[in-house]
């Protein structure tokens, strides 16, 4: 309420958006609990003492390509400890539209923010009272906006231990089961319109090593009853979560993302990633035993070429044995490689079996456009 006063008080407003931000910092890379978002210095710095004076540590941020004050109540590195942090926040009835806010690229910032009124410079006549500084300026945002104008985190992680997992998410058109587009996991970014009737989106994600994991949302309404198990509104973003959960015993999957040279069981250096991505499943899980299949395209008999005693996997370098032999022999070889690159970074060899089947389990004609797709290494898992 106003405070009353016996005489007449003449008030000036500035345009307050012309003061110096010299004293305020502006916010580095991180993520951010945010609690409120201002588009007056004033008013970020009044609300800030508001908070102190019950006793809870907060700071006032600037970003200039917002021309925005953000106070905060924690920053952090981590995406994961902010999300945890602004749940506990919203128990408290003041802070239940807290939400985490990262500050990186801020070309990418989504543009869901109202836009701010300039306070023009006026003199105002108040006879007998005095308004307090109203402190009330919050930005508002829009009530469960389209992905057209939100951004989107892809936060892909072990379930059972809550670790960030890397991975690809595929984006589908599902009205005309069409890819729209592939990105990478734990990344912010504007999720491309399907541009359909619907407006439904498949979000597909694939980390190899794990089950996958799909999502289907509403690009025009993303956040509704039925999609808030595994999206999280942050206010100013969406966090749509993946929980992964490694293959089961029995189950078979295919190392896409592994190739080699040509009549040779030496890896192309853009293998490493899945190679990679099978030695940490072995190594966070020291129990798996697996089995390793080896296919070729049609049957072959001619030059194989193998890794040298330098055990360099990734080049053909002047140590490589060649010799010959059958595509079944072949196929072998390339499954013998992967053990071996696996046990030459600390994984007991006697978990992992062989099995060549040469050209005889091809997925397409060899004569098929997709027939290169018939050199594989597919991957079993037989004990947990």
């Amino acid at each position: 309420m106003p405070s009353r006063l016996v005489l007449p008080v003449i008030l000036l407003f500035f345009q307050l958006t012309s003061f110096a931000q010299s004293d305020i910092p502006t916010l580095s890379q991180g993520h951010y609990v945010i609690i409120g978002a201002f588009a007056v210095q004033q008013n970020a710095t009044a609300y800030k003492q508001v908070i102190l004076n019950s006793e809870i540590a907060v700071n006032v941020g600037y970003v200039p390509s917002r021309n925005l004050y953000y106070v905060y109540l924690n920053m952090d590195l981590s995406i994961e400890a902010c999300l945890e942090q602004v749940k506990i926040t919203r128990q408290d009835p003041r802070f239940t539209d807290a939400w985490v806010k990262r500050i990186g690229d801020e070309s990418k910032e989504p543009t869901n923010v109202a836009a701010d009124t300039e306070i023009e410079t006026e003199t105002i006549v108040i006879e007998e009272e005095v308004i307090e500084e109203d402190v009330e300026e919050k930005i508002q945002f829009f009530a469960n906006p389209s992905l057209e104008q939100t951004e989107v985190f892809l936060s892909l992680y072990n379930e059972a231990n809550d670790r960030v997992v890397a991975g690809k998410v595929r984006v589908i058109d599902s009205e005309r089961a069409r890819l729209l587009t592939e990105v990478d996991g734990n990344t912010y970014l504007m999720l491309p319109d399907p541009k359909s009737k619907t407006g439904k989106i498949t979000l597909l994600c694939e980390a190899f090593g794990y089950r996958k994991v799909q999502h289907e949302i509403d690009f025009n309404r993303p956040y509704t009853d039925s999609t808030a198990t595994f999206i999280d509104d942050m206010g100013t973003s969406l966090i749509v979560k993946f929980p992964l959960v490694r293959y089961l015993k029995g189950e078979i999957h295919t190392l896409y993302n592994v190739y080699f040279y040509n009549d040779a069981a030496v890896f192309l250096p853009e293998s490493r990633f899945e190679l990679n991505e099978l030695l940490v499943m072995m190594k966070e899980n020291p129990s798996v035993r697996i089995r390793l299949h080896g296919h070729t395209n049609g049957s072959y008999h001619g030059k194989i070429i193998r890794v040298g005693p330098s055990q360099n996997f990734f080049s053909m370098t002047q140590d490589v044995k060649t010799g010959k032999g059958s595509s079944k022999e072949l196929s072998e070889s390339r499954a013998e490689v992967i053990r071996d690159y696996l046990a030459a970074n600390g994984v007991d060899a006697s978990r992992i079996e062989i099995k060549a089947w040469g050209g005889k389990k091809p997925l397409f004609d060899k004569h098929n456009a997709n027939a290169k797709k018939n050199i594989r290494v597919e991957v079993e898992v037989l004990d947990l």
